[in-house]
């Protein structure tokens, strides 16, 4: 059974109503567990939910999005802050919000610069172009002291 199929079982079996959209799995969803999008009615879902949290709290979630969806074409409040999307929720036992996923491990890099006049320390993301920019106290010459990668 493909995602769009499921999602029309969920609708058809908590909602009595039909689904007549897509649905997709959206790699590049981060903290939330799914989306809707009215301009063509189709839900984006959240893959690592279902991988992560399993098919209960996966399916509360396209219950969630499917109060989002009903609502938007009966015309009623289909927005998080609307009394008919919170009743329609806790009616049918979606979630107000999705689970937190697990943090990954990404590695960050911090680069090291300093004043050469005013000795003033500078910790960025990202590499700079020294010959470009001036210390933002004395204008002096920024030059790079240490890049190093950290974990978090």
């Amino acid at each position: 059974m493909n995602l769009t199929e499921y999602v029309q079982q969920v609708s058809i079996e908590d909602f009595k109503k039909e689904f007549r959209h897509k649905a997709y799995w959206n790699k590049r969803l981060r903290t939330t567990g799914g989306r809707f999008f009215p301009q063509d009615g189709h839900l984006d879902f959240n893959p690592k939910i279902y991988q992560t949290f399993g098919l209960d709290i996966f399916r509360k979630i396209v219950r969630h999005e499917l109060c989002h969806y009903h609502l938007y074409y009966e015309g009623g409040g289909y927005r998080h802050k609307d009394r008919d999307f919170k009743n329609l929720l806790q009616l049918v036992d979606g979630l107000r919000y999705a689970p937190s996923l697990p943090r990954e491990n990404k590695i960050n890099t911090v680069v090291h610069y300093r004043c050469e006049n005013c000795r003033h320390d500078y910790y960025r993301k990202r590499r700079l172009d020294t010959s470009k920019y001036r210390c933002g106290k004395c204008q002096g010459k920024i030059t790079l002291i240490s890049s190093c990668k950290i974990s978090r």
